[in-house]
């Protein structure tokens, strides 16, 4: 049986980097979160076919995250997440894209706009990272997940879903499956240890650097998140002169 999350591979920043792509057209870069188990497919799914109709769409699995080549004793920051990104743009042959950042997804998208302006046409940030804030109750239990069915369904039911009927239990278990894989609790253990407050700041962009960005951006966020507070993202349309 295949497995819908493996799409195709591109050698990008020196690993084998694991990505779906459809349709033709202006390219569009849909960026994943931070969750235990995510991958490019898991996150994007149910969006990539119907963008497929008018957009090149590439969502690729960031590094240490689904089936992207891991190293030994791999190090994790948003320096390093920002170049394997580009260097997949580079890869596929994207010059610049239209991108779609969801919560770390977020985070990431504004460094790159702000670290490579050219590289970026116009930004959805959703539920989005990239402004330093005090660390949640919902964000320490994500990123502080270990592997158990009874921990992914907390997660999913709790700090995921405000109608917690569209999480099913074989959900719960795919996403719970993806996250004991060999290798990936290793690498998300060590991408956001303790004390987890550090790591929001770490994933976070200048205020000016954002406010001096001039892409147009759309600003999704749903007001009972658990996770990422929704006055993140008033400030960030605050600080976006083209935002809405």
């Amino acid at each position: 049986m295949t497995n819908p999350e493996i799409g195709k591979t591109i050698e990008a920043a020196g690993r084998k980097t694991n990505y779906l792509e459809e349709g033709t057209g202006p390219a569009v870069l849909l960026l994943h979160g931070s969750g235990p188990g995510v991958t490019g497919y898991a996150n994007w799914r149910l969006t990539v076919p119907d963008l497929a109709s008018d957009f090149r769409v590439l969502a690729p699995d960031a590094m240490g995250f689904g089936y992207t080549e891991r190293h030994e004793n791999e190090t994790y920051s948003l320096d390093g997440w920002v170049e394997h990104t580009i260097a997949f743009m580079d890869a596929t042959g994207v010059e610049k894209a239209h991108f779609v950042g969801n919560s770390f997804g977020g985070g990431l998208t504004l460094a790159i706009a702000s670290r490579y302006p050219d590289r970026v046409d116009r930004m959805v940030l959703m539920g989005s990272a990239g402004l330093d804030f005090g660390l949640t109750e919902g964000l320490d239990t994500v990123w502080g997940y270990e592997p158990s069915l009874e921990n992914m369904r907390k997660i999913m039911m709790e700090c995921f879903a405000y109608d917690k009927s569209l999480i099913t239990e074989d959900l719960i278990k795919s996403r719970y499956d993806a996250s004991k894989r060999p290798g990936y609790q290793e690498s998300f253990s060590a991408m956001f240890p303790a004390p987890r407050g550090r790591h929001v700041a770490a994933l976070s962009t200048p205020e000016d650097k954002i406010a001096a960005l001039p892409h147009r951006a759309l600003i999704v966020h749903g007001r009972e998140d658990a996770v990422i507070p929704l006055e993140s993202s008033h400030r960030l349309h605050q600080l976006l002169k083209r935002s809405e």
